[in-house]
């Protein structure tokens, strides 16, 4: 499993905000490109993102549900991504200081992905979620700025 950290300078309630508006995951979710339509209620367990994947003109239709969701802690989704496969992500915040330490954790579970040895998909993840979770801090942080 694929574990990522980062420490934002923003507290856990300010970082839940950005996460359960899932109209801009694809702002800081690296691949997902569009959101089609958000459910009613998300991030409730059961509600799902409908977004898309890749570059146009080559771009598919997929969606990622909410498993487990503890407002202001803990945020766990089954991603699907094919022609990839799905995979498991769990984004869990803990609050240090005035700051928080953003853990986001992934896993292929099924499809080609899953297929991949973890020697070689564990990197892959990483970079990606480093990214993600760079570009969340970016959303985040200039939110928390504009609140102070």
């Amino acid at each position: 499993m694929s574990t990522t950290t980062r420490v934002m300078r923003a507290t856990p309630e300010q970082i839940w905000d950005v996460l359960a508006d899932g109209w801009l995951y694809p702002l800081w979710v690296v691949g997902a490109t569009r959101m089609r339509e958000v459910d009613d209620g998300w991030p409730a367990p059961g509600t799902r993102l409908h977004h898309s994947v890749g570059t146009w003109p080559l771009t598919l239709d997929d969606r990622t549900e909410v498993e487990e969701s503890v407002p202001g802690a803990r945020l766990k989704l089954n991603a699907h991504a094919w022609p990839a496969g799905r995979a498991d992500v769990a984004i869990t915040l803990r609050p240090k200081g005035a700051d928080t330490e953003v853990v986001m954790e992934e896993q292929a579970v099924s499809g080609p992905g899953a297929l991949v040895p973890r020697v070689a998909q564990d990197p892959l993840l990483t970079w990606r979620n480093v990214e993600s979770l760079r570009r969340l801090a970016f959303l985040v942080e200039r939110r928390a700025t504009r609140a102070a």
